[in-house]
């Protein structure tokens, strides 16, 4: 097994294609997520990962999501970013790699750029957003490229995008980063749940953001609510619970002094990995918050397990040919 040391499972490249490609598709960053793309170098990340004594970065790029409704766009938006990620990790082999963004809702050019990102340009896995210019993860449109990932066996990190519908008259719709993000993050992983894309796709590596968001709280409430509706003839009876052990979470974000403690209640230690954020989240508070997990006497032990042993079995799976 490879040794990767301390791995950072969420983190953002935010180069001069990223941003190019957001005016070629004519998506604003404010207008879109209510947050300005931060500044980013892959210097500046390399002197944050010394600080913060992180070994090695999976990177995906960030929102907005890359769909604007015209799937040629997309496709070609898709092909260039996943080629310069390429070329950036290319040049620092030993401290990043990536997962290649998908221009989802167009299944057929997903898949294409799939093969390409994986078989071409060694991508460690690939990304997907909560939902696809309204279409969520779950939806049986995505079965063909569901069908593909589980083939591979593929690494697939998760990130939120803002719902095409919300409330703009108060706070929670304005910052996609300060509720909205969470939502529709938990929104799509119980629509995922509810049509058992863990089981269906065994061999997915999921990986939910954010300390799981909502789920934590959600998985009890959705046990209960989807076994009412079953008995009703609503839906289909289904084990949440089941499914939800299927997932693997990073800990981006605020992971305390109550989101780490409400997933590791609900999900197995050996399926939570290391998440940063950065450059979204400033490097200094990043690391002030990494410092303080680590001192954290409640958590020794599970640090080094989060850290490492976790992220060298999730990036040694090796497409699907060992699987945790």
């Amino acid at each position: 097994m490879k040794y990767y040391g301390t791995v950072d499972f969420h983190a953002h490249p935010v180069d001069g294609v990223f941003r190019r490609e957001m005016e070629f598709l004519g998506l604003d960053p404010m207008a879109e997520d209510g947050f300005p793309l931060p500044d980013w170098s892959a210097t500046a990340h390399l002197e944050f990962m010394e600080e913060a004594g992180i070994d090695y970065t999976v990177l995906t790029v960030p929102t907005p999501h890359i769909h604007n409704g015209d799937d040629e766009k997309s496709c070609a938006s898709a092909r260039r970013i996943n080629e310069s990620t390429s070329k950036l990790c290319a040049e620092h082999p030993e401290k990043f790699g990536f997962a290649a963004v998908l221009p989802l809702p167009c299944v057929d050019g997903a898949i294409k750029e799939t093969a390409y990102a994986m078989d071409t340009l060694g991508t460690v896995g690939v990304k997907v957003v909560t939902n696809n210019s309204g279409v969520y993860l779950g939806d049986p449109s995505f079965d063909p490229l569901m069908q593909e990932l589980d083939r591979r066996g593929a690494l697939v990190i998760i990130h939120p995008c803002r719902a095409r519908q919300r409330p703009e008259n108060v706070i929670t719709g304005k910052v996609a980063a300060l509720y909205e993000y969470p939502a529709d993050t938990t929104r799509a992983v119980l629509n995922m749940i509810a049509h058992r894309i863990m089981t269906r796709f065994p061999k997915i590596r999921f990986v939910v953001p954010h300390t799981g968001s909502f789920l934590p709280y959600m998985l009890g409430r959705f046990t209960g609510v989807s076994g009412i509706l079953a008995s009703m003839g609503m839906m289909e009876t289904v084990d949440a619970a089941e499914k939800f052990r299927h997932l693997y979470f990073d800990i981006a974000g605020d992971p305390e002094p109550v989101a780490l403690d409400m997933l590791r209640a609900v999900a197995d230690d050996s399926h939570i990995v290391y998440g940063s954020d950065f450059p979204h989240s400033p490097g200094k508070v990043v690391t002030a918050k990494k410092k303080h997990l680590e001192t954290d006497e409640k958590y020794r032990g599970f640090v080094d397990e989060i850290y490492k042993e976790n992220a060298a079995k999730l990036l040694s799976a090796n497409n699907g040919k060992e699987n945790t």
